[in-house]
């Protein structure tokens, strides 16, 4: 007989809490240790992933329902965000769609990992994994 885990909502929710973390971790050192000036993009994009380390980390410990009502939007204008960013980097927008007119190119690469990791797509990497981890949760609190 094979015995069968089940992760609860809480590992879920702290899994979701421990990529926002992570995410906002990699952005402060990429722009504080590192010296890589965020563009505008960037910055949207902190504004949607930053305030998930705070609002998630209490529903670790105490798992509510409204947990998605506040965090789902922001992780999805987030992801918009940043799926707009990607689109600007890998040349399938052109440069002149970019909000990014003054200060530092929303299409600087400063690291490409393996060849294809970049920055824009870190971001985004992490967005969808914190979408899909709430997703997943509510539908199965439900």
């Amino acid at each position: 007989m094979q015995v069968q885990k089940k992760l609860s909502l809480e590992t879920w929710i702290f899994l979701a809490w421990f990529t926002a973390a992570v995410a906002m971790a990699g952005s402060l050192f990429f722009s504080e240790v590192m010296k890589f000036p965020p563009c505008v993009l960037c910055w949207y994009q902190r504004i949607g992933m930053y305030p998930l380390v705070l609002l998630l980390l209490p529903a670790v410990f105490t798992f509510e329902k409204q947990v998605f009502k506040y965090t789902l939007p922001l992780a999805i204008s987030g992801w918009l965000v940043s799926v707009y960013h990607n689109l600007l980097y890998y040349k399938i927008l052109p440069e002149s769609a970019s909000p990014c007119v003054q200060g530092i190119s929303c299409t600087t690469e400063y690291i490409e990992w393996l060849g294809f990791i970049t920055i824009p797509l870190l971001s985004l990497s992490a967005f969808t994994i914190i979408i899909s981890t709430l997703i997943f949760c509510q539908r199965k609190d439900s």
